[in-house]
């Protein structure tokens, strides 16, 4: 089946504007599919994460595939989330701030189910004031530290906050959860069953442990795409979390956990000038194309912000994005020939796709022949 980049390519579709991301429905329809099947087999709950697509409509397929939940980051998406629909909501976020406790506890009474995040006492004591004086009961989760040193208490304090946690009146320490993707024994690695293995180990030894001082841990939440479903598998977990699954892009493509043929989003451009043989610019910068991937380092050696198709869809190793400025793209050539003329459509695939949408105010989503748009409607969510 013709997707709508083929289309693109064959002249046969035109865009209504460039910059503009593209979503094929059918590639991303079979991505949902895909992970949820798989979870499902394990016996594990999928409760994706909303970061990389940001919109109502697609949580909705989600949870009409069978997720169970979803998963936020800040209080505000998950505002966007419920006004789409959803009611079962996990905030993976350290709620710190009388700001953003008095919106998430103002949301739970519009919800069936809101679970919140804790790594402190001090942040955990400042909840359940806000909820003694709302006269509410919150649950949350008490974020881990497994390895990506990010936020999460420290595997060796988790028992002993876990137990001063539990004592608070009107918090309810239901599960506990992690964010550790590709790292195995606290560094890097491209080994994801080692690094899902290792994740679900010490998550499943924290949760005992817990367990044990008297803390009835019954959430145990883990996983990211390269992670989530070899997470599953090994039984240890009650739920995963992927985002990126449902578009892939290049970077879980890289990472081994994607196929080139599943990645349904493409980033377009427009050359707007080739002032010489070696260099051409498109109308896309860093308002378009996110920075966050480091370029040209080991162990992807990612080749620029995003990946240059030719006119077969193909990887076009001689052209490179490595330079940008806000309205600009700058793609010069290896061999001293872009071979771009003004005017020419560019098809480019992000290297990370959940920054690239939120830097874009709607997106394109070709189904069932035709080509809608649809506003990034938690973009920009900040609290």
């Amino acid at each position: 089946m013709e997707t709508i980049f083929d289309l693109i390519r064959a002249g046969k579709m035109e865009l209504p504007e460039t910059p503009s991301l593209v979503v094929d429905g059918g590639i991303m329809r079979d991505n949902i599919a895909r992970m949820q099947e798989g979870v499902s087999a394990c016996g594990c709950a999928l409760r994706p994460h909303i970061k990389t697509h940001k919109i109502p409509y697609f949580t909705n397929l989600q949870l009409q595939a069978g997720a169970k939940g979803i998963t936020c980051a800040k209080v505000s998406e998950a505002e966007v989330m419920v006004c789409g629909g959803a009611q079962d909501i996990f905030i993976a976020y350290p709620m710190v701030g009388d700001f953003r406790v008095k919106r998430a506890l103002a949301l739970q009474r519009r919800m069936r189910r809101l679970i919140l995040a804790v790594d402190s006492l001090e942040g955990a004591r400042a909840l359940d004031d806000a909820a003694k004086a709302a006269g509410v009961s919150c649950e949350v989760r008490l974020e881990v530290d497994t390895g990506a040193a990010r936020t999460g208490a420290l595997r060796e304090k988790c028992v002993e906050l876990g137990t001063e946690i539990n004592k608070l009146g009107n918090l309810r320490l239901t599960g506990i959860y992690t964010f550790k993707s590709l790292i195995l024994e606290g560094a890097p690695t491209e080994d994801a069953q080692a690094a899902a293995l290792e994740e679900a180990r010490l998550m499943d030894e924290t949760a005992k442990a817990l367990r044990a001082a008297g803390v009835d841990i019954q959430d145990v939440s883990i996983g990211s795409t390269p992670t989530g479903l070899l997470a599953a598998q090994t039984g240890l977990a009650t739920e995963v979390r992927p985002g990126t699954y449902i578009f892939n892009d290049w970077m879980v493509m890289k990472e081994g956990c994607a196929q080139f043929s599943q990645i349904a989003v493409r980033l377009y451009c427009t050359v707007v000038s080739t002032p010489r043989p070696d260099l051409a610019v498109i109308d896309g910068g860093v308002k378009t194309f996110p920075m966050d991937a480091p370029v040209g380092v080991p162990p992807y050696y990612y080749p620029g912000y995003a990946v240059i198709l030719n006119k077969e869809g193909k990887p076009q190793e001689n052209l490179t994005l490595r330079r940008m400025s806000e309205e600009h793209g700058i793609v010069t050539a290896a061999d001293g020939e872009t071979g771009l003329r003004v005017g020419q459509l560019l098809e480019l695939i992000p290297v990370h796709v959940c920054p690239a949408v939120n830097l874009q105010n709607k997106l394109f989503l070709y189904e069932r022949g035709q080509l809608t748009s649809l506003p990034v409607a938690a973009r920009g969510m900040l609290v």
